[in-house]
């Protein structure tokens, strides 16, 4: 069973709340759970945005199981789908009319450290927030730090916004690999920053990993949740440093005992 397949079965069988927010350029469904309840802050947690970054997915699917949260989060376990599968599966995983293209820019049929979508956008640098201004920012089709032809030009990226703008979070919190850091900041200015960092300190806790300001970063989901929704906003990059790309199930016992409990600490830390 590939990560779609089990996030697509995990999601069919929870029983609480959840919806398809979208779906993804070849078709995929992007799935929604809701953990908590109503009445306090609401987050959304994002995973897999990433390729070769799919066994955050696992992560996800584990968070929704342990589900103590205060207030509630929606969880979006596979933002990436197609990615994911191009990673595990290769080429065949896709329409014909893309693979002749994707082999090229992949050097071969060797997908496993794709990061990009199957139209070869990043979509973490495909959102409207300092778009095109990050330093590896690329301009062309690449398997990863293509900007895509405009902000929001991907129908995984028009979901994601669409949903977000919709719930109007309080906060957001994206999982990567790897490096066991988080990053909180997004030129934001002073007062808003010493408030992001207070949160990142308190959430830093759980999994304990530093805080951290990334150099140079743009166009990515946490930076337009900062500089267009004006809300604390987190990446979490989960996985020891000592672990290589792509990180697999080998790694994801690590993965979980570190980070099962950020999504618990996010809530309390807003109820503050």
């Amino acid at each position: 069973m590939n990560i779609y397949e089990e996030v697509g079965a995990f999601y069919e069988g929870y029983r609480g709340e959840k919806r398809i927010i979208g779906r993804s350029r070849e078709g995929r469904d992007l799935y929604a759970l809701f953990i908590g309840s109503r009445g306090g802050a609401v987050g959304i947690a994002t995973y897999a945005i990433h390729a070769r970054e799919w066994i955050t997915a696992c992560l996800a699917m584990q968070h929704v199981r342990r589900g103590m949260v205060r207030g509630g989060v929606w969880v979006v376990p596979l933002v990436n789908p197609d990615g994911a599968l191009l990673v595990q599966e290769g080429v065949e995983s896709v329409r014909p009319s893309l693979r002749g293209g994707l082999l090229y820019l992949s050097g071969g049929a060797d997908f496993s450290l794709w990061k990009a979508n199957a139209r070869a956008v990043d979509l973490n640098v495909n959102f409207d927030a300092g778009w095109g201004t990050g330093q590896c920012n690329l301009h062309t089709p690449a398997p990863a730090n293509y900007i895509g032809p405009a902000p929001f030009s991907e129908p995984e990226t028009q979901a994601l916004r669409d949903f977000t703008l919709e719930v109007a979070p309080a906060f957001t919190v994206s999982y990567h690999t790897k490096g066991e850091v988080i990053y909180w900041r997004f030129r934001q200015g002073a007062l808003r920053a010493r408030r992001a960092r207070r949160y990142a300190a308190l959430v830093s806790r759980a999994p304990g990993h530093p805080p951290a300001e990334a150099a140079g970063p743009a166009g990515g989901y946490k930076d337009w949740c900062v500089e267009k929704l004006h809300i604390p906003a987190f990446t979490v990059e989960g996985g020891r440093e000592g672990f290589s790309h792509p990180l697999g199930r080998s790694a994801l016992a690590d993965l979980v005992t570190k980070n099962l409990d950020v999504l618990a600490a996010l809530g309390m830390a807003f109820e503050r």
